[in-house]
C-alpha cells in the first residue's frame, strides 16, 4: 500500500485543518499532529475507519437523551472493521484512556445517545459510534446476525418483510440491539418470552484485553453472562444472534381499567399466568374527570386468518367490576411501529430535545399495595408533563441472564415515571430527588432498579447492593476481561 493510502487510513480529522495526527502525547494529553515534536508521542495505529476529534463531532457524542451528564471524549471513532475497535482498545490500554460505545440510534436525521445518566459518556477518553457495525448480515426463519450498531426499528422492518420477528423487544424500537442487550430490553412480551436480553443466543465481542471472541451460553458462557445485561463492563459487542419467530398478522388490543388496585393486581397476574395474550402491560393514569387514579391492563392477542378472536373467551375469568374496556384491532406491522407517531408529537411539541427525568423499576409483586399508593400518594400528574407510566408484571423465571438483578419473587413489575417535561419546566431537580426517593423506598421493600433511568448518587457501594449475589462474578470479569479497567466508565459501578 502507497504511503498516501497509509496516510488517509491513519488520519485523525479535526485537530485543525488538513492536520494529520500520528499519536497520543501522554505528556501533554493532546493530540500530536505530524508537525509537533515526537517526544512523548505514541503512534496511532493504521485505521480502516476514522478517529475524528472535531468540535463539533465530540459535541455530538458529549451529551445523552437524559441531558443531566455532558462529559467530551477527546476523540470519536467511526469503525471501518472490528479490528479497528481492537486496535483503539489496546490504544486505549497503553495511554491510559478510556473507552466506550455510544449507540447513537433514533431516527435517520436525529441520532442520539438513548441513555439517561451518562451511562455511554467518556470523558476524555475515545467514544466508538456503534453506527460503524449497523448491517443485517443474515436472517432465517430462527434468527438474524446482525451488527451491534443495527437498531430495533431497523431489525424489526427487515424481519416483517420475510414475516417474522424478535419474540421480545422494547416498545420504543429506535435503540440499538448491542445497547439494548447490555441492558436487557423491556416490551409488551417479556412477560412471555423474558427481556430482550433473553433473545440473544450469540455474540461477538472485542473484550476490554483487546481480544475479539465470541460467546454463547455453550461457547465461553462467563464471557456470555458478562456481557448479556453486563452495561458495557468487560467487552464491546460487536455482532449478535438474536432469535426470531413467525409474526402474527393482526393483535387485538384489550384496555381494561380499575379503580381497585389490589382487583386489577389479581386479573393482571391471573392472566400472566394464564399466557392466553401474547403481549401484556399496563400502567396508572388519572380517571377523565381527575377524581383520583386508576389502574390499566393493556392485553394483546396476536392471531392471524382464517382465525378470529372469540373476545368473551379472552376475557374469561376476569373481575367484572372494571370501570372501562376498550377494544381495538391492528394489522401487526402497524402495531410493532405504535410508538413512532408518538415520537414524532413528542419532537413537534419541543418534549423532546429538554431533559427526561425518567425512573424504571422492579417491584415485588408483594410489595405492590405498598409502593404504588406511595407513590401515587405524592405523584402529582402535572409532574409527567406529556409522559406516561407503565406498571406492568412480569415472571422473574423468564429472565435468564444472571447480571439483570431482579426482586426475589416470582414475579415482579416494571414500574416507569416516564416523565416529558414541557420546554423550561423549573422543577427538574425537585423530579431527579422525587425519583431518589421513590427508588430507596423500593429498596427497603427488596426491590431493584432497571439499570437505565435518571436516579442520582448512586455510589459503587449502592450499585454492589443492587447486584446483590451475582456482584463478586461481575468484578471476577472485569478483572479477567477488562484488566486494565479501560471500558465504559460512565456506569460508575467501580468508581
Amino acid at each position: 500500500m502507497g504511503s498516501s493510502a497509509h496516510s488517509r487510513r491513519n488520519i485523525l480529522r479535526g485537530i485543525g485543518a488538513g492536520a494529520v495526527v500520528v499519536g497520543w502525547n501522554a505528556v501533554t494529553g493532546t493530540w500530536a499532529t505530524a508537525s509537533a515534536s515526537a517526544e512523548g508521542v505514541i503512534p496511532v495505529p493504521p485505521l480502516d475507519g476514522t478517529l475524528e476529534t472535531s468540535p463539533a463531532v465530540l459535541g455530538e457524542f458529549s451529551k445523552d437523551w437524559g441531558g443531566f451528564i455532558t462529559a467530551t471524549p477527546k476523540a470519536v471513532l467511526r469503525p471501518g472493521s472490528v479490528q479497528d475497535v481492537v486496535k483503539i482498545v489496546n490504544y486505549a490500554r497503553a495511554n491510559c484512556l478510556k473507552v466506550a460505545v455510544n449507540g447513537q440510534s433514533g431516527t435517520s436525521d436525529d441520532q442520539e445517545s438513548h441513555s439517561f445518566w451518562g451511562n455511554a459518556a467518556v470523558p476524555g477518553g475515545i467514544a466508538i459510534d456503534a453506527k460503524g457495525f449497523s448491517t443485517i448480515h443474515s436472517i432465517t426463519s430462527t434468527h438474524a446476525i446482525v451488527g451491534a450498531g443495527v437498531s430495533l426499528h431497523q431489525l424489526s422492518a427487515a424481519t416483517l418483510n420475510r414475516g417474522l420477528i424478535v419474540p421480545s423487544q422494547t416498545d420504543y424500537l429506535r435503540l440499538s440491539v448491542g445497547g439494548v442487550a447490555s441492558v436487557g430490553g423491556f416490551g409488551g412480551t417479556v412477560p412471555k418470552y423474558g427481556l430482550f436480553s433473553d433473545m440473544i443466543e450469540e455474540v461477538e465481542v472485542v473484550t476490554g484485553a483487546g481480544q475479539v471472541l465470541t460467546a454463547s451460553p455453550s461457547v465461553r458462557p462467563d464471557l456470555f453472562n458478562a456481557v448479556i445485561n453486563g452495561a458495557g463492563q468487560v467487552a464491546i459487542i460487536t455482532k449478535a444472534k438474536v432469535r426470531l419467530m413467525k409474526a402474527p398478522e393482526r393483535v387485538r388490543m384489550f384496555t381494561l381499567s380499575y379503580t381497585d388496585l389490589a382487583k386489577w393486581q389479581r386479573d393482571q397476574e391471573f392472566l400472566m399466568r394464564d399466557g392466553r395474550f401474547t403481549h401484556q402491560g399496563g400502567g396508572f393514569s388519572r380517571k377523565p374527570d381527575n377524581s383520583g387514579w386508576w389502574y390499566q391492563i393493556e392485553a394483546g392477542y396476536y392471531y392471524s386468518s382464517p382465525s378470529v378472536p372469540d373476545d368473551a373467551a379472552l376475557l374469561a375469568g376476569l373481575n367484572d367490576e372494571r370501570s372501562a374496556l376498550q377494544v381495538h384491532d391492528h394489522l401487526f406491522r402497524d402495531w410493532t411501529f405504535r410508538v413512532d407517531p408518538g415520537e414524532q408529537a413528542w419532537k413537534d411539541g419541543g418534549f423532546w430535545d429538554g431533559p427526561h427525568p425518567w425512573l424504571h423499576l422492579l417491584v415485588p409483586a408483594s410489595k405492590i399495595q405498598t409502593f404504588v399508593p406511595f407513590v401515587l400518594n405524592e405523584l402529582q400528574v402535572e409532574q409527567l408533563g406529556a409522559g406516561f407510566t407503565i406498571l406492568s408484571p412480569f415472571q422473574t423465571a423468564k429472565v435468564t441472564r444472571p447480571l439483570f438483578a431482579k426482586p426475589n419473587e416470582p414475579v415482579a413489575y416494571l414500574c416507569d415515571l416516564l416523565r416529558m417535561p414541557p420546554p423550561g419546566d423549573p422543577n427538574i431537580q425537585a423530579y431527579l430527588a422525587q425519583n431518589r426517593r421513590f427508588y430507596e423506598k423500593l429498596v427497603s421493600l427488596g426491590g431493584k432498579r432497571y439499570i437505565i433511568g435518571a436516579i442520582p448518587g448512586m455510589t459503587p457501594t449502592q450499585w454492589q447492593r443492587h447486584f446483590g449475589t451475582v456482584w463478586p462474578f461481575l468484578v471476577a470479569s472485569k478483572r479477567r476481561y477488562d484488566p486494565d479497567g479501560v471500558l465504559t466508565p460512565g456506569q460508575g459501578f467501580f468508581s
